[in-house]
């Protein structure tokens, strides 16, 4: 499955370390946050405090997400685009179908 997620690129990124690193701090924060919602599973803690938890993982994952998709459509699709690949543009068609299945 996870190869299904995987697409090659026949652009190139070009996105900043800043971006890159605000990706990542967001990545690691829910990470962690997720690592916690594991801790109180076992250790007993009541269904619906995990299930509150687990909503803020899932958003803070949606959030991400969105910020990942208007970095690639604002650089990737944009230079893409000006470039006359408009493979790329149906790569991320895919992505969302995937996405939002």
């Amino acid at each position: 499955m996870e190869e299904d997620m995987i697409h090659s690129h026949s652009h190139h990124h070009h996105h900043s370390e800043e971006s890159k690193k605000a990706v990542i701090n967001r990545l690691s924060r829910a990470i962690g946050h997720l690592e916690s919602v594991k801790r109180m599973i076992e250790s007993d803690r009541d269904c619906s405090e995990v299930l509150v938890q687990l909503a803020a993982v899932r958003s803070a994952i949606n959030n991400t997400s969105k910020v990942i998709l208007k970095e690639h459509i604002d650089h990737c699709i944009i230079h893409a685009v000006q470039d006359g690949n408009m493979q790329v543009v149906e790569e991320l068609e895919q992505a969302i179908e995937q996405f939002i299945k």
